[in-house]
Order: C-alpha cells, then structure tokens, then sequence
C-alpha cells in the first residue's frame, strides 16, 4: 500500500501544515506550478516527490519535472499533467490520448478547484487537488490524501489548508 499526497498550485507558497498533513504519506505528488524550484526542493527533502512542470514555472522546474508524468503505482496506471481539464472537457493535448489509452486515475491542476471525478465513458478516477498556495482567484487552500493498494484507489480525504 502507498499514501500519497497530492498537491498543485502552490505558487511559491509552501503552507507548513503540508508537512503535518503528508507526515504519513509515503510519497508527494505535484500537479504543477511549485512556483520555484526552492520550494519542490523542500517538498523532497520531506518525501520521494514526484511532479510536472505548470504553466507558470520557469526552465529550472522545466529541467527537472515533465510535463506529463505517466507511471505506475501498485500496478495503477497513472497520469499527472497541469493542464488537463476533466472529465468530457479533457484539454486538447491530452484529449486523444487519453480516450485511445486512458489511464485508471489521471491527475491535473491549474483550475485551483477541487475536483474528484469519476468518468464512466473511460474508467478513470480524475482527480483535481485544487490550489494549496495563495495565488489566484480560489477562497480555500487546499490538498488531498488517499492510498493505493491492489490496484484500487481507496480513503481520499479533501483537506482544507485555510483561506487564500
């Protein structure tokens, strides 16, 4: 079994509650736009990270996390880009891919809204963190956590950080 926290949309503000909430977890993963790569350096040095570059994050953080991450984790298929939409609103440069050859859980970040979703057409568990850090229009900080175990995704908690 794996615990995961999952995050996205820190912006360069990394909430000291992340680490008491991800204390257990036995890795980080990061939807994009850590902000600088100070921060995605603190994150690892608390947990194995794993991560993909957003929009706002500058050729440092692009040298270092992709833009689309696809693994798996306890024979999961998983796929973490920032830009990905959700369910029947897919963005364009995932869009074909992931109805040709669609993951079991698929991870995206940038609207800084929360979102779990499980679309039927595909059989795939979406999941959107929303935003943990302070920058934006979202009113909550937020994170998640869940575990994987035998090929299911299983306890996910939304967790509300404190207000922007």
């Amino acid at each position: 079994m794996k615990k995961i926290g999952l995050i996205s949309d820190t912006h360069s503000y990394l909430d000291d509650a992340v680490f008491k909430y991800f204390d257990d977890s036995d890795e980080i993963w990061h939807a994009g736009d850590f902000g600088t790569l100070e921060l995605a350096d603190k994150l690892a040095a608390f947990k194995p990270l794993k991560g993909v570059y957003g929009n706002i994050d500058g050729a440092d953080i692009r040298q270092v996390y992709p833009e689309n991450l696809r693994f798996n984790c306890e024979d999961v298929d998983v796929w973490i880009t920032h830009i990905g939409g959700y369910p029947d609103k897919y963005a364009p440069k995932v869009k074909a891919e992931i109805y040709t050859k669609p993951p079991q859980l698929f991870i995206s970040g940038h609207s800084h809204i929360l979102k779990v979703i499980y679309d039927k057409k595909i059989q795939c568990l979406h999941i959107n963190p929303g935003a943990a850090g302070k920058h934006g229009w979202h009113k909550t900080r937020t994170l998640i956590r869940f575990c994987i175990s035998e090929k299911k995704i299983h306890t996910l908690e939304a967790i509300e950080l404190a207000d922007r």
